[in-house]
């Protein structure tokens, strides 16, 4: 019998696994011999004593979510309406317009849904136009290992050794 992930045991394998341990056999022979693991067997014995249930319990699935579709447009709406809200400001504002609280990451999720992103800054002219190198200057570009001064450096890292 192959086991494929995300799939319970079926309830016949259960009842034998369980009627051969009752009988005396031990969990890892039991394993060996229906090709579970021995923590499965741990385990639905620990669920049997605790609770009496031998079936598998039901799988939890996906959460729905906690907006509904008119409050995702109202939120969307909101954001477009209002560009430079936190995060906080928006939990805030869904809690007292529409009762509904939403963590954090649940808010981006909402947010990355709606196609919207939050900015660090606003979108805005720059402040300054002009040149910030030097004209003939290197644009980004890598400079050679010997034109760093090493005893200059910055860096908690020691500098190249010496050739």
């Amino acid at each position: 019998m192959v086991w494929r992930q995300g799939q319970s045991y079926s309830e016949d394998l259960r009842a034998r696994v369980l009627a051969a341990i009752d009988g005396g056999m031990a969990a890892r022979a039991a394993a060996g011999l229906f090709r579970v693991s021995v923590s499965y067997i741990y385990k639905a014995l620990i669920r049997r004593r605790r609770t009496g249930q031998v079936s598998a319990s039901p799988r939890r699935g996906h959460r729905p979510r906690k907006l509904l579709p008119a409050q995702e447009v109202a939120l969307a709406a909101h954001i477009e309406a209002h560009p430079d809200l936190t995060l906080a400001a928006l939990q805030a504002w869904l809690l007292a317009e529409h009762q509904v609280r939403l963590s954090n990451g649940a808010m981006w999720s909402a947010v990355a849904r709606l196609g919207l992103s939050f900015k660090k800054r606003r979108s805005a002219q720059a402040n300054k136009t002009a040149r910030m190198s030097r004209r003939g200057g290197a644009s980004g570009r890598r400079r050679g290992r010997l034109s760093i001064l090493t005893s200059l450096s910055l860096s908690t890292r020691p500098g190249p050794a010496p050739r």
